[in-house]
């Protein structure tokens, strides 16, 4: 579990980080440089889920080594199906990390949010529903993993 003590706000407990796929993690269908072994040190202080539409077919192949959580879903109404798995993890203590419209609705209830802009960019309507903006998810996973940089970032 990840405890940050938020100035204003006070202690946020973190059990779940849910990350979208394309995108955020991947671009077109592949696992970014880094982001494996990032994904295997956070296992150590959450639940590690993947949620996607498999656009490319390859989130299987490309997280079978992981131990984390892979959960795919139709193409259409993305968005509803990342709420629904955000919701029965538990928003109030989960992080989601994503660049896409389909992240907008998990965006709005999970506890923290944080917007990614790596090679497909990231939505204007997902940047108007996110708590942090980054420009990468080497840096969203560094943050996560500081407490101090989590405080300085969300202090009221």
């Amino acid at each position: 579990m990840l405890i940050y003590d938020i100035p204003g706000t006070g202690e946020i407990k973190i059990k779940n980080i849910v990350f979208d796929y394309n995108g955020t993690v991947a671009i077109d269908g592949k696992l970014i440089e880094g982001v494996k072994k990032a994904l295997i040190e956070l296992r150590n202080f959450a639940n590690i889920y993947i949620l996607t539409a498999d656009t490319y077919g390859t989130v299987k192949t490309q997280c079978k080594d992981l131990g984390i959580g892979v959960r795919t879903f139709p193409k259409e109404n993305a968005g509803l199906f990342k709420k629904e798995i955000v919701e029965e993890l538990g928003a109030e203590c989960t992080i989601c990390v994503g660049n896409g419209v389909n992240d907008v609705e998990m965006f709005k209830i999970c506890r923290i949010s944080i917007a990614t802009v790596e090679g497909e960019g990231c939505s204007g309507r997902l940047l108007m529903n996110t708590d942090i903006a980054v420009n990468s998810i080497e840096d969203a996973i560094k943050l996560i993993l500081s407490k101090d940089r989590m405080k300085a970032t969300l202090r009221n």
